[in-house]
């Protein structure tokens, strides 16, 4: 079982383990050993988010990376899903992203992707790690960082921008208004650049980080926000980015937010028609609501569901041929376009739907109809599994017998933060409120920080 690598890399608050100088260093070390081919230096792109912390972790990194025989390149700050697609288009031995994403500023992150610009696969994350904790037990040194981040390469931005605009040949946003918000992250070094010369009329939002504005008030979290501002801008879509720009969430005209299961929905059902839609298939997440699967089932698509996690969404992709597949939370995947969750590549392929369809982002997902879900996070100070605690098995229980065939009940541990996740979705609200409320009650009497 891994104990640094949660779903999406490791990730905790920036100075405290595994967060430390200390342990950077040994990720640095344990993963150029890994990545290492007989007689080679292997190269490593690294990339970073606009928290306060980014930069001295990239540096820790870095020297790590360096004392394990990699050479390292730097593209500064740029979204995730950027890494990702100049690891694999520049053959580097692995991409590193130095980012905690949609967690507040005080947290961060390192995140790995191999040459192919995939997500490493968690029995290489647990190989790694067991090196990781290897160095740690040889060395006692690294506690102070002695390097500096290597210098940036200017031009990695632009080839990215380049490749995002050549997945959506012939887009046009000539009279529409757009408001984007670049929730003061990684976006905020590349939409501006991206958006111009798309035509229409361009809003930038929240593109001004000071190092602890990232995702605060703003951002994909929070899509209300931008849908605020669509309403305040007369706007004809909202488009707002998490910190690492890695999902997108939007907001059309009416002021009403977006979703990725809506996002799904708009995408599958344009792929059918163009024929693009193998096997009539789709994966989301237990996450996603029974709407969008009624809704896709109506269109004849069939949904599957994978755990949470945008790698393992691509993982059932790769195993069923499907064209496309995502999360609700707006992390979506295209076949043959990306390699890992892009929220300004799917900001683009959205936009480029609603102009060939000539019809308005509300029109188009008008007919999908959400049961009534609610989603209570509840702090915990330890993840013990949930089916061995009586009392909260037994709340669980309860919950799925009332609601049967009318409802779901999902309860997950977070895989980025210390937060057990009760979902349940139900016709019926108040029942779906009542159950929530008590599976979350028990789980704060037993685990509750």
């Amino acid at each position: 079982m891994r104990k640094l690598f949660g779903t999406d890399g490791i990730r905790a608050v920036a100075g405290q383990s595994p967060l430390d100088p200390r342990t950077i260093h040994a990720v640095g070390v344990a993963l150029a050993h890994h990545i290492a081919a007989p007689e080679t230096q292997p190269k490593v792109i690294l990339g970073i988010d606009t928290r306060e912390s980014s930069e001295w972790i990239a540096a820790a990194i870095t020297e790590g990376l360096r004392d394990g025989g990699a050479v390292v390149e730097s593209a500064g700050v740029i979204t995730t899903p950027a890494v990702a697609f100049l690891t694999r288009s520049h053959g580097f031995a692995a991409g590193v992203v130095v980012s905690a994403s949609h967690n507040p500023w005080q947290d961060n992150g390192i995140k790995v992707f191999g040459p192919d610009g995939y997500k490493l696969p968690d029995a290489t994350e647990l190989a790694i790690e067991e090196e990781i904790f290897r160095q740690l037990e040889s060395n006692s040194n690294h506690s102070t960082i002695h390097t500096a981040a290597p210098a940036v390469e200017e031009a990695d931005r632009a080839e990215y921008v380049r490749s995002l605009l050549a997945a959506v040949p012939g887009l046009s946003l000539d009279g529409k208004r757009i408001v984007v918000d670049c929730a003061n992250g990684a976006a905020s070094a590349v939409a501006p650049q991206l958006f111009d010369g798309l035509g229409g009329e361009v809003r930038i939002r929240n593109a001004s980080p000071d190092g602890r504005n990232i995702n605060v008030d703003c951002g994909a979290t929070k899509p209300e926000v931008v849908a605020k501002y669509v309403l305040e801008d007369k706007a004809d879509i909202g488009i707002t980015f998490d910190g690492d720009a890695d999902r997108a969430m939007f907001a059309d005209e009416n002021g009403r937010v977006i979703n990725g299961d809506a996002v799904m929905l708009l995408a599958a059902r344009d792929l059918q028609a163009r024929g693009l839609l193998h096997d009539n298939t789709v994966v989301a997440t237990t996450m996603s609501n029974m709407g969008l699967e009624a809704a896709l089932k109506r269109s004849g698509i069939r949904m599957l569901r994978a755990p949470v996690g945008d790698k393992y969404v691509l993982e059932q992709m790769k195993k069923t041929g499907a064209s496309l597949g995502g999360e609700q939370s707006g992390h979506i995947l295209f076949t043959g376009k990306s390699t890992t969750g892009d929220g300004l590549l799917t900001a683009l392929l959205l936009l480029d739907i609603v102009h060939r369809s000539g019809s308005s982002l509300a029109k188009l997902t008008e007919d999908l109809k959400t049961f009534p879900q609610v989603i209570v996070n509840v702090k915990v100070r330890e993840k013990k599994p949930l089916e061995g605690i009586s009392s909260i098995a037994e709340k669980i229980r309860e919950a799925e017998n009332a609601l049967a065939d009318t409802g779901r009940v999902v309860i997950r541990y977070s895989g980025t933060e210390a937060l057990a996740r009760v979902m349940i979705e139900a016709e019926d609200e108040s029942s779906m409120k009542h159950h929530a409320e008590a599976i979350a009650q028990a789980i704060r009497s037993e685990l509750g920080i």
